[in-house]
C-alpha cells in the first residue's frame, strides 16, 4: 500500500512540475490578489473633498476652516459663495461641502447657537457616512476647545470616551489581508483539485488506473497530497507578506494559524474532489468551483460585507460557507489573538465540513467507467 501511495503521490507531483499553471495559481496568484487589495483597495476614508463656504469672514470661521486643513481625513477647499459650491459638489468635484452662514460668528458669540450645514454626495452611502461622522467629529472637537479657550463649559451630561480595540489605527488593510489568506486557499485548494479527475477522465488515464490494484483511497490521498503541500505553501506566502509586506499584526499563535489553515484547506480540497468526480470535464469542473467555492468565500464569508447586515435569509446560506469559519478565526489570530471562544467553534465547523465533503467525495467514486 505504501509503495502504491508513492507512486501515485510522485506521480501527481511530477503532472505539477509539468504544469506551470498549477504552480502560478499556488504561489503567483496569491500574491497577486494581496498586492492588489493590499495597495489598491481601501475602506478608508482620507483625503476627503470637503467645501467650506464662509459667507461672512471673521475669526471664528478661519479658526473652524484651520481646525479641517489640518486634518489628515479632509482636503479642504474654501469657497465664498454656496452656488459655486454646489456646483462642484454637482461635478463630483466634491464629495461635501460645509456652509458656515453669514451669521455663524455673531450667533456663536452671542446666543451659542450657531448651526453648520453640511450637504454631503449620498451617491457612495459609506462614504457619505464616513464623511459626516468625521465632520460631526472635528466640528465637536474645535467647538469644545474654543469653549475651553473662553472659559466656558459645553454642558455635557454624557462624555463618550472610546476605545478601539484589536484595529487601534482603523486600517483597512489590516481587516482586509486576513481574509484574503482564506480567499487564496479556498482558490488554489478547490481550483486546483477540481481539475485532478476531470483532467484524468479526458486524457482516459483513469481507466489504467481503474485497472490497477489501488484502492480508492490511495487514490483520494494521492490526488490531495500534493496539492495540499502546494495550498500550505501558498498560505506560507500569505501570512509572510501580510505580515512582512503589510505589516499586519500576528497576535496569535503561528501553530493555531498553521493549523486550522490545514484544516480549511483539507475542506478545499475536499470541495475541488467531490466538483471534480462529479463534472468529469475540466471547463465545466472549473466553473463550477469558481461559482460554488471561490464567489461565495468572497461575497458570503464576511471578507468584504458584514455578515450582520445581510438579509435572514443569505446569513443561514453563509452558514454554509466554510470560509464564513476560516476568516473569523484569521480576523481573531491576526488582530486579538488566541481567543478560543472563537477558535475552537468554528475550527469544528471546519472538521465537520471536512468530513463531509470527503465522504461525499469517496461515495461518488467508483472503480468503474459507470
Amino acid at each position: 500500500m505504501s509503495r502504491r501511495l508513492a507512486a501515485l503521490v510522485r506521480k501527481e507531483f511530477l503532472q505539477v512540475l509539468r504544469d506551470p499553471s498549477s504552480i502560478a495559481i499556488a504561489f503567483l496568484l496569491p500574491a497577486a490578489l494581496l498586492l492588489l487589495f493590499g495597495y489598491g483597495v481601501s475602506m478608508d476614508a482620507k483625503d476627503l473633498r470637503l467645501g467650506i463656504v464662509i459667507e461672512q469672514p471673521s475669526a471664528e470661521a478661519a479658526s473652524l476652516a484651520g481646525a479641517f486643513q489640518g486634518s489628515r481625513y479632509f482636503a479642504p477647499r474654501l469657497y465664498c459663495t454656496r452656488h459655486r459650491a454646489e456646483a462642484d459638489l454637482q461635478a463630483q468635484l466634491l464629495d461635501g461641502v460645509l456652509v458656515l452662514r453669514s451669521d455663524f460668528a455673531a450667533r456663536l458669540k452671542g446666543e451659542g447657537d450657531a448651526q453648520v450645514q453640511l450637504i454631503v454626495n449620498g451617491v457612495d452611502a459609506n462614504n457619505a457616512r464616513l464623511m459626516e461622522g468625521y465632520v460631526r467629529g472635528s466640528w465637536q472637537t474645535w467647538l469644545q476647545r474654543e469653549l475651553s479657550a473662553r472659559a466656558l463649559d459645553l454642558p455635557q451630561p454624557v462624555e463618550l470616551q472610546p476605545r478601539i480595540w484589536f484595529n487601534p489605527d482603523l486600517r483597512s488593510r489590516d481587516y482586509l489581508v486576513p481574509g484574503l489568506v482564506a480567499i487564496n486557499m479556498t482558490l488554489v485548494g478547490a481550483l486546483l483539485t477540481a481539475l485532478v479527475m476531470a483532467r484524468e477522465w479526458e486524457r482516459g488515464t483513469l481507466e489504467a488506473l481503474m485497472v490497477t490494484p489501488v484502492t480508492l483511497r490511495e487514490l483520494l490521498i494521492g490526488k490531495t497530497l500534493p496539492y495540499f503541500v502546494l495550498g500550505m505553501g501558498g498560505m506560507g506566502v500569505s501570512v509572510a507578506m501580510a505580515v512582512w509586506q503589510f505589516g499586519v499584526p500576528l497576535r496569535g499563535s503561528f501553530w493555531v494559524l498553521l493549523a486550522c489553515s490545514a484544516l480549511f484547506l483539507l475542506v478545499a480540497l475536499g470541495m475541488g474532489l467531490l466538483i471534480s468526480v462529479v463534472a468529469r470535464n475540466q471547463f465545466v469542473a472549473g466553473m463550477v468551483a469558481i461559482v460554488t467555492t471561490f464567489l461565495p468565500a468572497f461575497l458570503l464569508s464576511g471578507f468584504l460585507f458584514d455578515i450582520d447586515s445581510m438579509p435572514a435569509l443569505v446569513r443561514l446560506v453563509t452558514h454554509l460557507v466554510a470560509a464564513r469559519y476560516f476568516i473569523a478565526i484569521l480576523q481573531s489570530l491576526f488582530l486579538a489573538g488566541d481567543l478560543w471562544g472563537v477558535i475552537l467553534p468554528n475550527a469544528l465547523a471546519l472538521a465537520a465540513m471536512a468530513v463531509i465533503f470527503f465522504a461525499l467525495a469517496r461515495r461518488r467514486l467508483h472503480k468503474r467507467l459507470e
